[in-house]
C-alpha cells in the first residue's frame, strides 16, 4: 500500500460526506501500513462544530481502544483537505506522526479576519500553581 492508496480511501470518505450534504472532507488513520480508522465530516448532521473528519477520526481510535495510549506517535493521517487550526491542534495534542492532505483549505484565508476576545492573566497565580503542583506530584 502507498500514499495514493490511503488518500483514495480518504476520498471515499469525503464522497460519503458529500452524499449527506456535508462539506466533503474525509480522513483515514494509518498504522503499520494499514488503515485503522476512517471518518468524514458530520458537522451538519450532528449540529456540532467539532464534527470534522480529523476530530472524529481521533475520537473513533480512542473509543475503540485501538491504541494502548492517547499518544498516537506511530499514526499517519491522510485527509482530503488541509486541516483547520482546531484539527491541527488536536492532531498535535495526540502526537500524530505525519499528516498528508490533498487540496488547500480556502476557508483558512478568512481565519485572521475572525475576531474573538482572548484575555489572559485572570487569577494566573492560582491557575499556574494548580498545574505546577500537579506536575510536581506526578514526576
Amino acid at each position: 500500500m502507498n500514499d495514493k492508496f490511503f488518500m483514495n480511501a480518504a476520498i471515499k470518505e469525503a464522497i460519503k460526506a458529500a452524499k449527506k450534504g456535508e462539506v466533503p472532507v474525509g480522513a483515514v488513520a494509518v498504522a503499520e501500513n494499514k488503515i485503522i480508522a476512517r471518518a468524514h465530516n458530520i458537522r451538519e448532521a450532528k449540529n456540532n462544530p467539532l464534527g470534522h473528519a480529523e476530530i472524529l477520526l481521533i475520537e473513533k481510535i480512542v473509543r475503540k481502544k485501538i491504541l494502548p495510549s492517547w499518544r498516537f506517535e506511530n499514526i499517519s493521517i491522510y485527509v482530503t483537505c488541509e486541516p483547520c487550526p482546531m484539527c491541527i491542534g488536536a492532531m498535535r495534542e495526540a502526537r500524530i506522526k505525519d499528516i498528508f492532505y490533498g487540496c488547500g483549505n480556502p476557508s483558512l484565508k478568512n481565519y485572521a479576519n475572525y475576531k474573538i476576545k482572548i484575555e489572559g492573566g485572570m487569577l494566573a497565580g492560582e491557575c499556574g500553581k494548580l498545574l505546577s503542583d500537579f506536575f510536581k506530584n506526578i514526576r
